[in-house]
């Protein structure tokens, strides 16, 4: 077994990543159309999906197909207690939720709601679960363990968000992104403190990231139930930011902090990805 790092996974996922979205970026902009617009969309994609991608080709190198084999057998991980997939549905639900409510007490009135229907979300997380794959493979599945047998889980949860965040970066200046103009420091803080959250699931389920992929995917079909995007925002390194967004940050902290302290002392072992005692029964009944 060849010495495994995480600088390699790191480069090349930063590298193809940043320039599968210039590219298609510049390629969406072309005014005479044709078959290189065409591609913007799916090489969009592919930059969406590079974590995935070198996580495998790495694993493949380092480990054999036994390797591959056990990195893909995490997200098989299904039998664990049902109240985990509540929780990963809901804890961002509860967060925005309770930011709602904190500037309702404070303020008086409630912030802006999204319009889409519940059972709408609901059924964008069943459908988009399938795509987190091509970020929690990398990020959850290949970088989290090999960071977290040198500085500890908690820590390690709190580094891989802010590399997390600094992946996201492109997306702040790509027109039509969804994030184009909104603060990055906002953004890092609370994307940090989710890494924090599905760290801890990943660890608590037995690294399960199937768990993980429900979460990743209840966040980005439920953040717009409350809105806390600052309109024609275009400074993308102020500190400004709604008070939904600050208080949503708040909350998911203090959530964030309880986890760490129970990781407090928990590694992954990255030599064996896969096959670490899991800190619940993976043949544990629902519920």
């Amino acid at each position: 077994m060849r010495a495994q790092s995480a600088l390699p996974f790191l480069v090349l996922t930063f590298g193809f990543t940043w320039a599968a979205w210039f590219a298609a970026a510049a390629l969406a902009e072309d005014r005479e159309g044709g078959l290189a617009r065409g591609l913007s969309g799916p090489l969009f994609y592919l930059g969406v999906v590079a974590p995935a991608l070198v996580a495998i080709a790495l694993t493949r190198w380092t480990n054999g197909r036994e390797g591959v084999v056990r990195l893909f057998a995490e997200i098989g991980r299904w039998r664990v207690g049902l109240r985990w997939y509540v929780l990963a549905l809901v804890y961002f639900i509860a967060i925005k939720l309770g930011a709602a409510l904190v500037q309702r007490v404070a303020t008086g009135g409630w912030p802006a709601f999204g319009e889409a229907p519940v059972l709408l979300l609901f059924a964008g997380v069943l459908a988009s679960t399938w795509v987190q794959a091509g970020e929690e493979l990398g990020w959850r599945g290949y970088l989290l363990p090999r960071i977290a047998c040198r500085m500890g889980l908690g820590t390690a949860s709190i580094g891989l968000g802010l590399i997390w965040a600094l992946w996201h970066l492109p997306l702040f200046y790509i027109d039509g992104s969804g994030s184009t103009g909104q603060s990055f420091p906002v953004y890092t803080s609370h994307v940090t403190a989710l890494s924090v959250a599905m760290a801890w699931l990943y660890w608590r389920t037995g690294r399960s990231l199937l768990l993980v992929m429900v979460m990743h995917a209840a966040v980005n079909n439920t953040t717009s139930i409350v809105v806390s995007a600052v309109p024609g925002a275009s400074n993308v390194w102020t500190l400004s930011g709604s008070f939904v967004a600050w208080v949503t940050i708040g909350l998911s902290w203090l959530v964030a902090f309880a986890m760490l302290w129970d990781m407090r002392g928990a590694t992954l072992d990255a030599a064996e990805v896969g096959a670490t005692k899991p800190p619940e029964q993976l043949n544990a009944s629902a519920g």
